[in-house]
């Protein structure tokens, strides 16, 4: 009897034992105390966390541009309202205007929105595509559709390859790149910046483009020096009075006063 007893005992020790450590505790001489952290069963909790950042806002942009045929040497003028569709109220944050060039967006112009549109400008010297580009805290990288601007020659392009030649020295029959006559440089000059074909020959080219009054001639224009109806000498209209031209034997090319007042205008590019 005292043997049965005995063992009933040990068994309930142990079943309190066992007890014990699945609260993380141990009997100790008779007492329940707690358990080392390795001892006691551990629970695997999952935390529950917030998201990292609130959900970034796609903004809408609405663009304008000034024109999509663009003179050579003209500004083009691309005004941009970005808003953000949760309120309603301008975005805040950068506008980039872009052109496409040799394989990437490059960024001409750039302005911050704080309130209504931004009006962004470029001079581009050719025909290329175009777009802008949005960032600000808070929203995603936006960017429009890209749009064409057609960049076409002008007085102002013809001009300035004219000037490119400046001190190239006279030489008859010569027409370019590094030696010309009058009529040469011309027909040089038209052909790289417009695209325009031109004999070379002053009295042939009278004939080519459109017939304009010296009142009304601009930069860029064809004069013609004539003798009675013959014209003889060919240089590019420069303003104020003067025209780019190679003079004669042993002059170079430069900016010279219009010294004949018998000469035709004749307009070759818009």
């Amino acid at each position: 009897m005292h043997e049965h007893s005995s063992r009933r005992r040990r068994r309930t020790s142990v079943g309190t034992g066992t007890v014990a450590l699945s609260l993380g505790l141990c009997l100790c001489a008779g007492q329940l105390v707690a358990a080392s952290p390795a001892a006691a069963a551990t629970a695997t909790v999952t935390p529950v966390t917030a998201s990292a950042a609130a959900a970034k806002i796609t903004p809408q942009i609405a663009t304008k541009a000034s024109t999509r045929s663009l003179a050579w040497g003209s500004t083009l003028k691309v005004t941009a309202k970005v808003i953000d569709p949760a309120t309603g109220q301008v975005a805040k944050g950068t506008v980039r205007l872009q052109g496409w060039s040799n394989g990437a967006w490059r960024t001409w112009d750039t302005d911050t929105v704080k309130g209504g549109a931004v009006t962004l400008t470029a001079k581009p010297t050719k025909t290329v595509w175009v777009r802008t580009l949005f960032t600000g805290t808070g929203y995603n990288q936006q960017a429009t559709n890209k749009m064409k601007v057609t960049v076409r020659a002008s007085g102002a392009k013809v001009l300035a390859e004219a000037k490119k030649h400046k001190g190239a020295l006279y030489l008859f029959g010569a027409a370019g790149p590094k030696r010309f006559d009058c009529s040469g440089f011309t027909k040089y000059v038209y052909k790289k910046a417009a695209g325009k074909s031109l004999p070379h020959k002053a009295n042939s080219q009278q004939k080519y483009g459109k017939s304009v009054s010296k009142s009304n001639k601009r930069i860029g224009d064809l004069i013609i020096f004539r003798n009675g109806s013959y014209g003889y000498h060919a240089g590019i209209y420069a303003g104020n009075g003067y025209v780019y031209d190679s003079p004669h034997s042993g002059a170079r090319v430069g900016k010279h006063k219009i010294w004949n007042k018998n000469y035709v205008v004749r307009r070759l590019v818009a």
